[in-house]
């Protein structure tokens, strides 16, 4: 008897489990935003890229990535900054929005 109950709690355990396939909804709503990166610069941990948003050129700066002028990319929101200065680029920045990673699209 004990026997049945064990395996009987361990199927109700183990068949609760049920993956699901990331969804191209679930991926949109992690990148909402698209843009074709107009620049691109490097600096020791971060890559600044400037992308043209629907509302105009936007700075972006993400964990060092792979991407190049021309690529098109999606992204998160992000945490916006106003003037901010990066002492690796010897660069103020007006704004730019500072991610986690961005994923690129289509390659140029």
């Amino acid at each position: 008897m004990k026997t049945i109950f064990t395996l009987l709690a361990l199927i109700a355990f183990t068949g609760t489990a049920i993956v699901v396939p990331q969804s191209s909804a679930y991926a949109a709503s992690q990148y909402p935003n698209k843009g074709k990166v107009l620049e691109v610069m490097d600096a020791s941990i971060y890559t600044y890229m400037q992308v043209e948003s629907d509302k105009g050129p936007v700075w972006l700066a993400a964990s060092k990535t792979t991407v190049a002028k021309g690529d098109i990319i999606s992204y998160p929101n992000g945490n916006v900054m106003t003037n901010f200065t990066s002492k690796s680029l010897n660069r103020t920045f007006e704004k730019i929005i500072f991610l986690d990673k961005v994923k690129v699209e289509k390659k140029k």
